[in-house]
């Protein structure tokens, strides 16, 4: 697909501040997508995220930045109407912002609160982006919708409970949306990335020790990188990934087989 042929349609990128979010972003730049990035970056790094972002302009694409909360009603409904109607291909939801406290402690335990807090952040926001993506018309009438999970969706990491419990959520609702959204033109995946070195996943614990650990389990002796992760996105948004539908991707180097 060449930029001359999607030249009109948006690329829409929730939580692309860093890791897998931004990776997509910079592909999907390169491209040819529009891009609107809905981020939330601190005040002391804005100026350089910012400058980073128009510099994908010169891909003579236009990007549009919101650094605001994704997870309020008031900030989807605002970005999307920054948008033109039927212009959205692409719909990627990347927040990391989740509870790694562990349940079995005296003090700190993870509270209910936590979960749900973790359980809309992680999961159910994507679902809320997209239906009201779709009641605003602001999707193309050929979509690509994606979120990524990890392998802790079925595995039990410390501290992890309540992003595993939102990973799991996350999978059932891309089940249901890839077969309830088909009829609107709109595939629905996940993509699970194999162990990758973003600031979500060194503010796990233990994550160097995982780190070190998923290396050594990976055939190709490495972790998997942003950049891979972005490639596969670029793959799914493109007429080459027209009929994956419904499917937990997994892109890990055969990481998960050991």
């Amino acid at each position: 697909m060449t930029q001359q042929s999607i030249k009109n349609q948006w690329a829409l990128v929730i939580g692309g501040s860093s890791g897998l979010g931004w990776a997509s972003a910079a592909q999907l730049a390169e491209d040819g997508y529009h891009l609107c990035i809905v981020h939330r970056t601190r005040r002391s790094a804005l100026k350089e995220f910012e400058a980073k972002a128009l510099a994908l302009e010169e891909h003579g694409i236009q990007v549009l930045q919101f650094n605001q909360n994704a997870l309020a009603t008031e900030t989807i409904n605002k970005v999307l109407l920054e948008l033109p109607k039927q212009s959205v291909a692409v719909l990627i939801h990347s927040i990391a912002k989740g509870s790694l406290k562990p349940m079995n402690t005296s003090e700190g335990a993870l509270q209910i609160e936590d979960l749900n807090i973790t359980l809309h952040a992680m999961a159910t926001n994507w679902y809320q982006w997209t239906q009201l993506a779709i009641n605003t018309d602001r999707l193309a009438h050929s979509v690509c919708n994606v979120a990524f999970t990890s392998e802790g969706n079925n595995k039990v990491w410390p501290g992890y409970g309540a992003v595993s419990a939102a990973k799991a959520t996350l999978e059932a609702l891309m089940r249901q949306m890839a077969v309830e959204f088909a009829p609107k033109g709109i595939r629905t995946n996940c993509i699970q990335a194999g162990t990758t070195i973003t600031p979500s996943f060194e503010m796990i614990p233990g994550s160097e020790q995982l780190a070190k650990m998923a290396e050594k389990r990976n055939p190709f002796q490495r972790l998997t990188t942003p950049k891979d992760i972005g490639n596969v996105v670029s793959i799914l948004s493109s007429e080459k990934g027209a009929w994956i539908n419904g499917t937990v991707l997994i892109a890990d180097g055969g990481e998960h087989l050991r």
